[in-house]
């Protein structure tokens, strides 16, 4: 078990020394929980930190139950089977689309200050999770990362089940997982310390690694 998210991280980081000080190399955290590993990964490794802004699509009745998941790219992924196995029509899952769509607005937004996404092609990304269970939202960042064409995809998970890291492989260049329990029953159930992270703490974990960022870059001496 992990005390928390952030010791999650630092073990993880010791499992990717190679990408150390890489300057082709970034770390993208899924938010809000794998900023937390993320945070620590950055400061490790010496890689800068960004958020990859993907939400899960829930069902109308049951909103845990993921139907498909929409990336801050606009790429969207659907399991057809559950849509219809709810009988949703297109007016309706367009709109269960809209709400994740405005809520990815209002965090690229938060998180990003008007940055944009970092340009990835020909780069090392690291994606980063505080932990899978479906793997949904992990997996359609995965593709939808894939599309602007990286270099390297390299998905990081503190835990996760045996068969969603098996599905994961298959939409990554390489998987670091740390534990594959079973049986596999939540995320949290593996960590002593699960609080729910906020808003405020992602923005706070994004600043801070901005700054060791800065602090590790020599200065230009003065002509």
């Amino acid at each position: 078990m992990f005390r928390n998210r952030e010791e999650a991280g630092r073990i993880l980081a010791t499992k990717l020394s190679q990408y150390r000080n890489d300057p082709t190399a970034l770390i993208l955290a899924l938010p809000r929980g794998g900023v937390a590993v993320g945070y620590q990964l950055s400061l490790a490794l010496h890689l800068p930190l960004d958020v990859f802004i993907t939400r899960k699509i829930g069902a109308p009745v049951n909103p845990e139950y993921a139907i498909g998941a929409v990336a801050e790219t606009g790429s969207c992924s659907l399991n057809q089977e559950a849509i219809n196995s709810f009988g949703l029509s297109q007016y309706e899952l367009n709109r269960l689309i809209h709400l994740q769509e405005k809520e990815i607005a209002r965090r690229k937004n938060l998180y990003r200050q008007g940055r944009l996404l970092p340009q990835l092609i020909g780069r090392t990304v690291l994606l980063v999770d505080d932990g899978i269970a479906t793997g949904s939202t992990f997996m359609a960042s995965a593709l939808a990362i894939r599309s602007l064409q990286p270099r390297l995809l390299v998905g990081v998970i503190p835990v996760g089940p045996s068969s969603t890291i098996r599905e994961v492989r298959s939409h990554v260049d390489d998987v670091v997982v740390l534990m594959t329990p079973e049986p596999f029953e939540a995320v949290g159930n593996f960590f002593a310390d699960f609080t729910q992270v906020e808003d405020r703490d992602v923005i706070q974990y994004l600043n801070l690694a901005e700054e060791a960022m800065l602090e590790r870059t020599p200065s230009l001496p003065d002509s």
